[in-house]
């Protein structure tokens, strides 16, 4: 099931997404609204079936309307220890999500959300739900390794040629990256904490993959115009 959350932070327009990232919204079976998102998926077209939040960023008023209309809420004390984004990723995966798009999680003005945001990639079951952040111009997914060192986890990376493409690992050293259809080739190497050594590698084609044996690999793709961008080995320091 495709569950698509809409969080409070910027949302690109319908046309941007489309643009960007097509089919951003292909056999979506649910969308949560995180507190505040509820108008912003309003104004993508969506018809939220799920309000999260404690109505820091939503107004008591639209809350009473939205049960009005019989929309099931979840309504949370607003000194929590979750984020109303966590929140909304927990209720999906509760109701059998195994894709979550999640929008406004990235960009405004709170660079510490969009950091807990990041983190939120790690809730979800390795192998069995892919959880994804996305705006117009990125997605970040991360990879995740299995506990026995001798297999591998794979992602395939399928967008525009000439994409950039980062891989970073997360908290700790990324171990037996292996990539295929990347610009700057890694094959069985280790991406560690600190040096920027997988920032900015570029698709070469349409499809592209990753591998990874051991440890947290944050995959971060930007969508480039290639009239007016041309990625190149610069860009990487």
């Amino acid at each position: 099931m495709h569950a698509l959350i809409v969080a409070d932070g910027d949302v690109p327009s319908r046309a941007a997404l489309q643009l960007g990232w097509p089919g951003w919204d292909r056999e979506v079976e649910l969308v949560v609204a995180a507190d505040g998102g509820w108008d912003k998926a309003t104004t993508l077209g969506l018809a939220p079936g799920l309000l999260v939040g404690d109505a820091d960023s939503l107004p008591e008023t639209r809350f009473a309307e939205v049960a009005a209309q019989g929309v099931p809420i979840e309504r949370s004390p607003a000194a929590k220890d979750e984020s109303d984004a966590e929140l909304a990723l927990l209720a999906a995966l509760r109701r059998g999500a195994t894709h979550v798009t999640i929008l406004g999680a990235l960009g405004g003005k709170r660079f510490d959300h969009a950091l807990a945001n990041v983190g939120l990639l790690a809730l979800a079951e390795p192998g069995a739900v892919e959880v994804e952040l996305l705006d117009a111009t990125t997605r970040v997914r991360l990879l995740r390794a299995p506990a026995v060192d001798e297999t591998a986890a794979r992602r395939e990376l399928v967008g525009a040629a000439g994409d950039l493409v980062s891989l970073l690992p997360l908290g700790e050293s990324a171990v037996g990256v292996t990539t295929a259809g990347l610009l700057y080739p890694l094959v069985n190497e280790t991406l560690r904490p600190g040096p920027a050594r997988g920032l900015s590698n570029v698709r070469l084609t349409t499809e592209a993959s990753v591998s990874l044996r051991r440890g947290y690999l944050l995959i971060v793709e930007t969508r480039v115009d290639t009239e007016t961008e041309q990625p190149g080995a610069g860009d990487r320091t």
